[in-house]
């Protein structure tokens, strides 16, 4: 039997220092396309059991795409993870060429995992790469509005006028992006637009944020969903005592659009604002009835986005999870 190969790349906005097996020094290439090209041929030189490469922005995305193009498993990972798994095996020090043996240990790691088909996802491609570029732009000139109008109040006189302009100019932008975001779901994702806005409390916004940042959404079961968007109670427990349960980790831009959307339904939606009010009378904090209902309405659009359902189906019927 042939000894498969676990590879790990830290990636950089120029270069990509790839560790081919945690034994051997790591080989520097350009993150570019001839880069690619040559890494893909020095990969084919022998088998290769999983490539490991942190999220770092978008410089990580041409190289994935490529390398599973050619038909490597490639997991793009939290570089938080990768930290605390480098902390875990005590390598302190932090380099490109150490970071590349690092991630080539966990890819050892990850490849002996039951459940090692979850690390590895197929990239975007060019229509969901054009959304999602629309949506984080939307985002950013959202925050960039929310900064303007901070300013607006607490600026002289003398700087309004110019204050005002940006954000005259910002809303424009964003109506501009709406429209886009807009023509580009009904051109490719209608019918799955049309379900996500069937349901009181998700909007435009929302349904654009769940599309382009939640592809998973209807392939997973309920818990795994919410672990993954980061809105499942964590256990913190240690012998006799008993922790608080808490969230964390999971992917926050998803977890903004679900709080604004679960705000919304509990004024407009039956169903949420029976489950906010229930837990407000039980005596739960006002933050914890809320990620509940966030974690409700998200537990319900992946069952009708699986099914294939409309909330006027589903409304009343028992959920299965």
């Amino acid at each position: 039997m042939v000894n498969e190969v676990a590879v790990g790349i830290d990636v950089s906005k120029n270069t990509l220092d790839v560790a081919i097996g945690r034994d051997c020094a790591a080989v520097v290439f350009d993150n570019d396309d001839e880069g690619h090209e040559a890494l893909v041929a020095a990969l084919r030189r022998q088998p290769i059991s999983l490539v490991v490469m942190e999220a770092t922005g978008r410089y990580q995305f041409a190289c994935a795409c490529a390398l599973q193009a050619a038909g490597f498993r490639v997991a793009v990972i939290n570089p938080r993870q990768a930290r605390d798994f480098a902390k875990a095996m005590g390598r302190l020090a932090k380099t490109d060429s150490v970071d590349a043996l690092m991630l080539a240990e966990l890819a050892e790691v990850i490849d002996k995992r039951p459940d090692r088909d979850r690390f590895t996802k197929p990239m975007a491609d060019k229509t969901q790469q054009h959304l999602h570029a629309l949506v984080t732009r939307r985002r950013q000139l959202v925050r960039l509005q929310v900064s303007e109008r901070q300013r607006k109040h607490a600026s002289h006189v003398d700087v309004l006028p110019g204050i005002v302009e940006l954000m005259e100019m910002l809303k424009r932008q964003v109506q501009e992006i709406d429209v886009r975001i807009a023509e580009h779901l009904a051109q490719h994702q209608a019918n799955l637009t049309a379900l996500l806005r069937s349901v009181k409390g998700i909007g435009p916004a929302t349904t654009a944020a769940l599309i382009s940042e939640l592809p998973e959404l209807g392939q997973l079961k309920a818990k795994q969903i919410c672990a993954l968007v980061g809105v499942a109670p964590m256990n913190h427990d240690s012998g006799q005592s008993r922790g608080k349960r808490m969230i964390r980790g999971g992917r926050a831009t998803v977890r903004g659009a679900l709080y604004m959307a679960a705000i919304v339904a509990m004024r407009h939606n039956p169903l949420i604002r029976r489950c906010y009010e229930r837990l407000v009378s039980a005596g739960k904090p006002k933050k914890v009835a809320i990620v509940a209902c966030m974690r409700k309405l998200l537990i319900i659009v992946n069952a009708m986005v699986r099914d294939g359902l409309p909330w006027s189906a589903i409304e009343g019927r028992e959920i299965q999870i």
